[in-house]
């Protein structure tokens, strides 16, 4: 075979010759570029991957084949991830809860039957004013006592007629009879009909329940004629702008590291440590993070009871590749991966281990080298492709 290609050679002459060298040496090259080592030095192309489809496929070897066409088309962009410093990150379950100074709630001091407001019973998602009437609560009282009130009400008017008709007749005989015994019949018919307006006005009284401050109903569970007990939970108003994040850890010394913290997967939120409680709840510490959005006055994206996940950042650092979250994508054994251009159509899936920093960018700890062109935009479709 020597011998034979020497004798092309010979026949081709240098220009040729030259020209097929040439090209030999790109091909080793595309084989050998960027992004085809992995974090330790190593070769990721398999050695039989170099006969690769024209078309979109999944090789043998678990690359993938996307031709340019196909690229543009997905919008993949790629980028050399360079490896930086970033914050050490902790994730911590937590709940969204209502602000005590921006929210509150209505409960009826006592039992009765839900009668509507001016308005109507509001709904949940219904903008109120702090002051507005809500519904009311029409009381009543059992039949026993009912009987007492209305007996006792009748013996007011009763004595409140025979006090009236008392103070006419002193009142005739005025000049006769002492100022001060005329005035103490007037103070008793008007002391008496005080006391039969107020028994008259709670036989049909009626508590009115307001909202405690300017926002939306989270909770209504009322409907018209309802009966409620006292001291009974029937509505909820919170401001949609502030709300606070209930996180908890085991770590009694976290909250001194914390130097910033966000939502998973809820962008466009920052939250604020306002304090750490100092007692053990069901063996764990409560955080108390505030929520604020990115442009004043917009409604936060969460709901008041929300299950979360806080991504605090600590003062610690830790040296990696920071990327934006959507490069992370699960192979089919459910293990991070991110893609890695290996060549001008051949990406190459590469197992790595990551942090989150925030809610859309994570830092890849290990799994990556320095030359490695990752996958930023697009990685998802890359994945699907069978």
């Amino acid at each position: 075979m020597t011998h034979t290609f020497c004798h092309l050679a010979a026949g081709w002459g240098s220009r040729t010759l030259a020209t097929l060298m040439t090209s030999m040496l790109l091909v080793s090259l595309v084989h050998a570029a960027p992004g085809a080592h992995g974090p330790d030095g190593e070769h990721l192309a398999a050695p039989g991957a170099a006969s690769s489809p024209s078309g979109l496929a999944r090789l043998p070897d678990g690359s993938v084949n996307v031709p340019k066409t196909a690229q543009r088309r997905m919008a993949i962009r790629t980028v050399l991830a360079p490896l930086s410093e970033a914050a050490v990150t902790i994730e911590l379950p937590g709940r969204v809860i209502m602000d005590p100074n921006a929210s509150g709630r209505v409960q009826a001091l006592h039992g009765g039957r839900i009668e509507p407001g001016p308005k109507g019973l509001p709904l949940a998602g219904q903008a109120v004013r702090r002051g507005e009437v809500l519904a009311y609560v029409r009381h009543h009282a059992d039949p026993f006592a009912l009987g007492a009130q209305q007996a006792q009400l009748a013996e007011l008017r009763a004595q409140q007629q025979l006090a009236q008709q008392r103070a006419k007749r002193l009142e005739g005989l005025e000049g006769t009879v002492p100022h001060k015994e005329i005035e103490a019949a007037r103070t008793e018919a008007r002391s008496l009909a005080e006391r039969e307006r107020s028994i008259a006005n709670s036989l049909q009284a009626r508590e009115p329940l307001v909202a405690p401050v300017n926002g939306v109903i989270a909770r209504a569970d009322l409907a018209v004629g309802q009966v409620v007990e006292s001291r009974e939970l029937l509505f909820e108003v919170v401001d949609p702008g502030r709300m606070l994040v209930e996180a908890t850890t085991a770590d009694a010394t976290l909250a001194s590291r914390v130097a910033g913290a966000s939502l998973l997967g809820v962008p466009n939120v920052t939250l604020r440590l306002v304090g750490a409680s100092r007692s053990l709840r069901d063996g764990v510490l409560p955080l108390t993070f505030a929520m604020s959005a990115s442009q004043p006055g917009m409604a936060l994206p969460v709901a008041l009871g929300q299950p979360v996940t806080v991504v605090a950042q600590s003062t610690q650092r830790v040296q990696g590749v920071v990327l934006p979250a959507q490069a992370v994508v699960r192979n089919p054994a459910n293990e991070p991966v991110v893609w890695i251009k290996s060549g001008a159509e051949r990406f190459i899936p590469q197992p790595v281990q990551f942090q989150p920093l925030d809610a859309t960018t994570v830092v890849v700890t290990r799994g990556l080298g320095a030359d490695n062109r990752v996958v930023v935009q697009g990685a998802p479709l890359i994945a699907q492709i069978r």
